[in-house]
Parts: structure tokens; sequence; C-alpha cells
């Protein structure tokens, strides 16, 4: 089910060949990296990079975009949700899949040539894909996408649900590789087509099955899911997307339901709208450039949401560093919760105190709850950069540092690590080192997307900058009531 090609992107004139470049990056550990071509962004006063850390930085983001380039499935171009182990595709993944090939050709790990390739053959594959209410064989119904996919055919894995969020995941990359090709090519032209018509297909009103909030999902077994997205959380993405659509839009009483679900509250000296896991507060900043552009809801607050996801990532960083529960080794040099593999369900007692422990579990510290089991998320912390790049920086050189290739391998950080698991007993994925811990060996896509997306919005605001100037983007932040910033320097969308 998962295919495993050697990369071959076309020689760029003037470029060592990306092929040999990695291959080099292999050798030498998270410790090289290509020469990056793109546009450098600001850094944040008060905090700069040293060689060591800049070469830290370009090789980590060069090789998780390896691992989108060389694991998605080059029948379909649909991304694998985790590698190595065998894997379903996943539609989220495939989003940032496509995201990263922008990223690629700016930072000349592909030409650009080849990441449009790469990018038409998956656009054109998820729009010609079946599409029906079929329970078997289609890759979705009504412009929306199941959740997990058979990476060869698209088709619907086993009995998931098609998931508006994963959607909007999905339509997010598509839409940025609208705005990104502009050239008057061919396969761009046909990027930039395929993308509006992947968003155009969504029906987002069908979706709104208890107007105003948008559901969950829908299987043909059972029909709409019974629950509905209310804030805060990753589905932000959604609700801009859906009241963005220029065919099949949400009631504009949707963001006004979506922030009913708003909890505010103060967690380690941080005040903020709360979510525990950190994802939540780095899904649409992928894509979204948050800084002062301002709902109501942030109006009245007299903050943005970037800001807020920063007091997110402050405090899960004080929190740590406290350590209530007395983890191993959590601290400045480790930190970081969010959703990610865990080594086991179950209880066990260490040091004559019992301790639980998860699987893949939506870990995460705030006042709204604490879900820890002693398990870190690399990407936790590699995906607030933006926000936190003075704690992030230092943070991941010191797990690279402790843990080696137990955690940074071939293509950049493993999904977890839990340095207090330590037990002699069969875990459902990773291994244990009866020294350091237990840690994952697969990466998973959605956890190296952020990594990838917010490292170069971080390095040079590529997506932040591309997606501003998105028609479909911008009508949907206006939509929900966003003023300031960039927004009211752009035109009125059509």
């Amino acid at each position: 089910m998962r295919s495993d090609p050697k990369l071959t992107a076309p020689r760029a004139r003037g470029r060592i060949p990306a092929a040999l470049l990695f291959a080099a990056m292999a050798i030498a550990g998270c410790r090289a990296a290509p020469k990056s071509t793109a546009t450098p962004g600001p850094v944040p006063a008060g905090f700069s990079l040293g060689p060591h850390e800049t070469v830290f930085i370009d090789t980590l983001q060069a090789r998780t975009f390896r691992f989108f380039w060389e694991t998605t499935n080059r029948r379909s171009g649909l991304a694998l949700d985790r590698w190595p182990q065998r894997s379903f595709a996943s539609m989220a993944a495939t989003g940032f899949a496509l995201t990263a090939y922008p990223i690629g050709a700016e930072r000349g790990y592909v030409t650009r040539e080849a990441a449009a390739r790469r990018t038409l053959h998956t656009l054109s594959f998820l729009w010609t894909a079946r599409q029906d209410s079929a329970a078997a064989g289609s890759i979705g119904y009504q412009g929306f996408f199941y959740h997990f996919l058979d990476p060869d055919t698209g088709a619907r894995f086993d009995k998931v649900e098609l998931s508006t969020v994963d959607t909007a995941l999905l339509l997010a990359g598509a839409l940025f590789c609208q705005s990104y090709f502009d050239r008057g090519t061919a396969a761009e032209d046909s990027i930039r087509a395929l993308a509006d018509s992947l968003y155009a297909r969504a029906d987002w009103s069908w979706a709104s099955v208890r107007p105003p909030t948008i559901g969950h999902g829908w299987t043909p077994e059972e029909g709409h899911l019974p629950y509905d997205w209310r804030g805060y959380n990753e589905a932000m993405l959604l609700y801009i997307l859906a009241l963005g659509s220029p065919t099949h839009p949400v009631a504009p009483e949707a963001w006004d339901a979506w922030l009913t679900g708003y909890r505010w509250g103060e967690f380690f000296g941080q005040t903020h709208l709360g979510f525990a896991p950190l994802f939540g507060h780095q899904f649409t900043h992928c894509w979204v450039d948050l800084r002062g552009i301002r709902d109501g809801t942030m109006r009245a607050r007299g903050l943005d949401y970037f800001e807020n996801s920063r007091r997110a990532v402050l405090a899960q960083h004080a929190y740590a560093t406290s350590n209530p529960s007395g983890w191993i080794g959590y601290g400045p040099r480790l930190w970081g919760l969010s959703a990610c593999d865990g080594p086991v369900h179950g209880e066990f007692t260490l040091d004559g105190r019992v301790r639980r422990f998860e699987t893949y579990w939506a870990r995460g510290a705030s006042f709204t709850e604490i879900q820890d089991d002693g398990t870190i998320c690399p990407s936790a912390v590699a995906g607030s950069i933006v926000f936190a790049p003075e704690l992030v920086v230092p943070t991941l050189l010191a797990m690279r540092d402790d843990f080696g290739d137990l955690v940074c391998g071939r293509y950049g950080f493993l999904d977890a690590l839990n340095p207090t698991f330590r037990l002699d007993v069969p875990v459902q994925h990773g291994m244990v080192d009866p020294r350091l811990g237990w840690f994952d060996t697969d990466y998973l896509g959605i956890d190296q997307g952020p990594i990838l997306i917010m490292l170069e919005n971080w390095r040079s605001g590529l997506v932040w900058r591309v997606m501003r100037q998105n028609p479909h983007l911008a009508r949907g932040l206006r939509a929900a009531g966003f003023t300031g910033g960039w927004l009211d320097s752009l035109g009125t969308p059509p």
C-alpha cells in the first residue's frame, strides 16, 4: 500500500541535484542542508540564530519536506497517515503535502516544475476520483472526502467518516497551491482551475445539518454524525473556508455559533482562549496570517489569535518547567503536548506511583483540561516556532542532542517520545530504550506538516504571504467579521 520512490526531481541549473543533497544529509544526520533560495523573513527582536542553529533548522526543514516528497503515493498523490509502518492515506496529511511542494520549490529542494507536476497530479486525482453515497469504493461525497483512504485507489478505508475538518485541511493546501502557482504555463493554469473546482464543489450548506453550525461528518451507514464543530479548536479553519465559499457557503450566523464554544481562562500566568493540545493553536495559523487582524471577540479582548496562541505556548512551557506530575525530563529542554502516538494503553506502577499511559491521544495542558502521560510531541514544539522561537529553537536542539537518532532521523523528528516509560513490556508503537525511555518509530503526516509549514512561515512568511492574496480566504475572514492589518489593505474579493 505504500510507494517508496527515490527522489528524482529534475536538475535545476546552477544547483546540486536534490537527490545528491538529500543523500549527503542522510550521511550527515540532522547537521547539513541544501542552501535556501527563499526570501528571508524577519527574526523577532532579541532572538537570532547562530551558525550552528541555522544549519540545524535548515536540515530539519529539508528532512521534513522529504517526508512528503518521498512517501506520498505515486499513483494517487495521496499522503500517508504514517511511515514507515504500513498505513492508509490521510486526507489531512494530503493537504499538508500540497502545501509542502511550493515550499520545496522555494527552498530549492526540487524545481518549480517538479513541484507543479506533483501538485497537478494530486489535484487531478482528487477531482476525478469517484464521489457518491456508496459505502465502499468512493473517495467522498458532496465535495467532501473520507478521513482515511486506500493510498492506491483513493477508496474509503474501512468504515471511516466523511470528515469536514480533514476536507478543510485538504482544501487549504489546494488553495495555497492555487495562489502560489501563478504563472501562465499549462500545468499552473490547470492547478489553479482544479483548486477552484475542488473548493467550489464542497457543499458546506449540506454539512450544516443543524444550522448554523457545521457537523463533524457523515457516513453512508448512519448519515450525519450527531456532533457539531464549536470553538475553540482546529476547526476555525473549517468555518473560515465554509463562510468564504462562492457556491455553497454556510449562513453568516455560523461564526457566532462557533464562538459559543469559546472558553477563556488563565493557566500558569497566561490568560487566553483555551484548547489543551497545541495542534489546535497551530493548524489554522499554518495557512492564515492572523497577526494584526481580529474578529469581534478578539477586538473586545484587545488581542489577536496569534498572540492567543503565543500565550498558550508560553503556558505549556511553564507547565512543563513546573512539572507538577513529576514526569522524567520535563523542563526547558523537553516540553510540548499535542495529539500524538504513545507507548501503551494501561496503568503501571513506577517508583511506587501508579501511572497511566495512552497510545494515540490528544495530549495537552490548559485550564480546560490536562491530558498528560509524560509523552512529548516534537511537532507541538516545532510547530510553535512562529509564536515563541526563543523557547522553541533551544528545545529542538536539546531534544536532538539529548536523544540523537532515537528522536531525529531520516525525515526529521519522529512523532513522540516518553522518557518516563522504561518498562520491559510490549508497546503498540515504537520501541523502549531501558535507559532513555520510549520512542516512536513512525513519522505522522499531520505532525510533519505543521513543522515544515511553521518553519517556513517563521523564516520567510511564504505561506502566509501567498495566502493573503487568495480571494476565497479573504472573503471567509471578512464574513467572520475580521478586520484590520493586511486584510484591510486588500480590495474587495469577488
